[in-house]
């Protein structure tokens, strides 16, 4: 299963690790969709994974350059968490299979809509 490796894995700013839903190969009516009627999409979604530590923050160096560096990054965090059911754009998600899962790999700019079940892992 996935979520056993997903600690192998740091994600790097405001992007977010995304499973892919598994979407019907049938349409309502019936008929299956070839592969590439669903490559066309532009909206993918799937369930959020993990989530990287958001924007950092950059620091004034100026007011103080005698300082040392010593203070830990601070981000503006995501608005996603892990386990949300997220909408977004594929053309600006990067596809990777990590260990024969096939994941998407998307700024949070990408998200359109978030779907939040407060009581799903509990």
């Amino acid at each position: 299963m996935i979520q056993d490796y997903l600690d192998q894995l740091i994600v790097v700013g405001d992007r977010l690790i995304i499973e892919l839903s598994e979407s019907s190969d049938r349409t309502d009516s019936g008929l299956y969709l070839p592969p590439n009627v669903k490559e066309k999409e532009e909206i993918q979604s799937g369930y959020v994974l993990k989530v990287g530590p958001g924007h950092p923050i950059a620091f004034d160096e100026e007011s103080e350059p005698w300082k040392s560096n010593d203070n830990p990054i601070k981000y503006i965090p995501v608005q996603a968490k892990e386990g949300d059911f997220a909408f977004f754009l594929k053309k600006y998600a990067y596809e990777v299979v990590f260990k024969g899962h096939t994941l998407m790999i998307v700024p949070q700019t990408s998200i359109l809509l978030l779907q939040r079940d407060e009581g799903l892992f509990e």
